[in-house]
């Protein structure tokens, strides 16, 4: 029995594929599979009880999970150099291809899925993913300038799982202005996307000449159907007055507004927040005279509190960027607070442990209860209210707010700002 594989060309597929062309190794795609149909079956369910795609058939049985395809099929040939030729080979090519996944597509994702509909868009959920996609972009940009390739001297798997994660971007948001702050990327992808192997599976690869714009939402049905009902008063006939009932109806079946938030029956504050995170912004020179001098002629302690956090487990974070990563989501799922709150979060150390600290800003004289309950993240912080009647703790706060280096004796590897 070949090895057939049941799935929708795309790029999940297409890893399996390629690597299959440098393996010599004989797959057969699924004729006329059609996504929504072919994947409800039983038979297909059997295979992946998720339904979802891609799904190699084995002699053995069934594999889901695109790189778990991959792997497979790179490993079935004996004489394949797509797993390098070292242990440290190996565990670098596993690296790449878990940064491939974690870091580039679902960065990708994040931005361009809701843009075509397929997830609710929402601005500051698209930022925190240009921004997460930037991050990885800038540190595979930085590796890919002294290397050709991701590990050793030869396309490996890695390369291709990249190479197809990337190509997704490239072809539906990524344009040429965007890419072009990673030229080694540029130059590393597109040596790759035009490899005699990869064109054969990929064809011609064009780049985005625009970001999609976002996907409007289809009318809903009552909507259509109002035209024919103010129609009805060319009608001479007065026993049409029921219609008012109509209304009465569709105006009661209308959602409830939402209770205010707490935070905002809070007697008004000389501090406006907003004008503070435009103070920040703008400020471009004299950092500490002008933005930091600012904050503390605004800040007002009957309105506001200040809370310095460091994260529990230091200890753990020996991976730079899976430390950066943590971090930028914990700042992605405080989006609930941004109406209420302002933040620095320092990445602190040249060498692992990294430490993870950070200073913040809440509406209210405690932590939002709302924000203790709904972010995870909060419990895996120690919290300490500012004491601003302390000047060390004023000048450790000042130091946070305008990412003084070194902080605390050490070199600061990041520093991240919610606002």
């Amino acid at each position: 029995m070949a090895l057939v594989l049941h799935s929708s060309p795309n790029k999940n597929a297409f890893k399996a594929l390629i690597a299959a062309e440098y393996c010599g190794v004989k797959i057969e795609m699924v004729k006329e599979f059609q996504m929504g149909v072919t994947n409800k079956t039983p038979e297909f369910i059997k295979m992946n009880p998720l339904g979802k795609i891609p799904v190699l058939e084995t002699p053995e049985g069934a594999i889901f999970e695109s790189n778990a395809i991959a792997r497979y099929v790179v490993r079935s040939s004996t004489d394949s150099s797509l797993y390098g030729s070292s242990l440290i080979d190996y565990g670098q090519i596993e690296q790449w291809m878990d940064f491939s996944a974690t870091e580039i597509d679902a960065s990708i994702a994040g931005w361009l899925y809701p843009r075509l509909g397929y997830r609710l868009y929402l601005p500051p959920a698209e930022e925190a993913a240009i921004a997460s996609l930037k991050r990885a972009l800038g540190a595979l940009n930085t590796h890919l300038a002294s290397n050709t390739y991701l590990v050793g001297h030869a396309v490996t798997i890695a390369d291709i799982v990249m190479a197809c994660n990337l190509a997704v971007g490239i072809q539906g948001v990524m344009t040429k202005t965007f890419t072009s702050e990673f030229p080694h990327v540029e130059r590393y992808f597109w040596t790759l996307i035009n490899q005699p192997n990869f064109k054969k599976v990929w064809g011609d690869v064009k780049q985005a000449e625009s970001v999609p714009p976002v996907a409007s939402k289809k009318p809903a049905p009552k909507e259509a159907a109002k035209p024919k009902a103010k129609e009805e008063p060319k009608k001479v006939a007065k026993k049409e007055e029921p219609k008012p009932k109509e209304v009465e109806a569709e105006e009661e079946e209308a959602p409830k507004p939402k209770a205010k938030n707490a935070l905002d029956l809070l007697p008004p504050s000389k501090m406006v927040l907003d004008d503070w995170k435009r103070l920040y912004s703008n400020t471009k020179t004299n950092f500490r005279e002008v933005a930091v001098k600012g904050f503390w002629d605004m800040y007002d302690p009957e309105g506001y509190s200040l809370w310095f956090c460091e994260y529990k487990y230091n200890d753990e974070n020996t991976v730079s960027f899976v430390t950066l990563n943590k971090v930028g989501g914990f700042l992605q799922r405080m989006d609930l607070a941004r109406k209420y709150a302002f933040g620095k979060m320092l990445v602190i150390g040249t060498e692992a442990p990294f430490k993870v600290k950070g200073l913040w800003l809440f509406r209210g004289t405690e932590i939002p209860q709302f924000v203790m309950d709904e972010c995870y993240d909060m419990e895996l912080y120690h919290w300490t209210k500012v004491d601003i009647s302390d000047e060390a703790q004023k000048e450790r706060a000042s130091q946070m707010i305008e990412d003084a280096e070194p902080f605390e004796g050490e070199g600061l590897l990041d520093a991240k700002c919610f606002k």
